[in-house]
């Protein structure tokens, strides 16, 4: 009860507020656009190393869920992994600003190369309508940015910045070449339509859902997960893509990397097809993230909800009933 009481109780900012932000975010920009990407991306890291020596709070849950997940690695490992964590969370910013910018359709191989992605990208070209899953991890933003900038009929669901001038400049930006960005708010009542004309949906699959969510295993942990995208999958019989975009430490290049295909045919059979399948897209995104764990962000609260605490809420509103 405290907790929710100090949500509800937060103080809501002033649009006066809101635009001294948003202009210091352009202002921002504008400083790393007059640097050029390779010194941005070099500040960029040294800020990554003051958030990790100035950011107790947000080191302490890094190394506890990166302790959590490589049991077998010393603290030196940790300490490291974690570090270049926290870099890339500032790059994946400094990305976002200059990948309109440098990125175009008769250069992007200079900045970025695909990796077992062919399939993924007929199955996108058909038109049949196709789910793709990434996570926290590297540069997820420029792997939907390529898509639109190649012609494809993406669209991305994702939660809209809390200030509306930043949020609305950075929808321009992000969809200025072709990609498509659902407020998550709404989006299911319009995923419906998207699926009957054959368009790409993403998702970033690895958030807390609460005690609403499923649990399955991920980094040997249990990991409430969101049900909507196996149900949209299942329900609307689309294939699910899991992929990842890495970016090469302290350049502006990127591997964009396509795992598993999970077709409908192979949760046709199972006992529990929902369960089944985010298992295994989770476990996919697992399998990717640990080929570089440095890129993931850790100090995310992806196991916040445990499986126990969702019992004793269960349990004490049975007794109330």
């Amino acid at each position: 009860m405290a907790g929710k009481s100090k949500r509800k109780n937060k103080r809501k900012r002033s649009t006066a507020e809101h635009y001294i932000e948003y202009l210091g975010v352009r202002l921002a920009a504008g400083v790393l656009h007059t640097l050029g990407v390779r010194r941005s991306l070099r500040l960029a890291m040294k800020i990554g190393e003051i958030m990790w020596d100035h950011y107790p709070k947000g080191r302490k849950k890094a190394v506890e869920n990166l302790r959590s997940s490589f049991p077998e690695k010393d603290e030196e490992w940790i300490k490291q992994t974690c570090i270049k964590s926290f870099q890339h969370l500032v790059m994946l910013a400094v990305d976002v600003f200059f990948t309109t910018k440098l990125v175009r359709r008769d250069n992007w191989r200079d900045y970025a190369e695909f990796i077992n992605a062919e399939r993924a990208k007929w199955l996108m070209a058909e038109k049949k309508g196709l789910i793709m899953l990434t996570g926290h991890y590297g540069n997820f933003e420029i792997m939907g940015y390529l898509m639109g900038l190649f012609g494809f009929d993406v669209y991305s669901i994702a939660r809209p910045i809390d200030n509306p001038f930043v949020n609305k400049w950075l929808y321009s930006v992000r969809e200025r070449h072709g990609q498509h960005i659902i407020n998550k708010k709404g989006a299911a009542k319009v995923m419906p339509e998207l699926v009957k004309k054959g368009a790409t949906l993403g998702f970033i699959a690895d958030q807390n859902a609460g005690r609403k969510g499923i649990f399955v295993d991920f980094f040997g942990k249990p990991a409430s997960t969101y049900k909507s995208i196996g149900l949209l999958a299942i329900t609307e019989n689309l294939p699910v893509v899991v992929g990842v975009c890495r970016q090469r430490m302290g350049e502006f290049f990127f591997e964009i990397e396509c795992g598993r295909i999970i077709t409908p045919a192979e949760w046709q059979d199972k006992e529990n097809p929902l369960k089944w399948l985010t298992q295994e897209y989770s476990g996919e995104l697992e399998k990717l993230i640990r080929k570089a764990p440095e890129q993931y962000w850790w100090i995310h609260r992806r196991w916040k909800t445990r499986p126990e605490d969702v019992k004793r809420k269960r349990k004490a509103k049975a007794g109330k009933n």
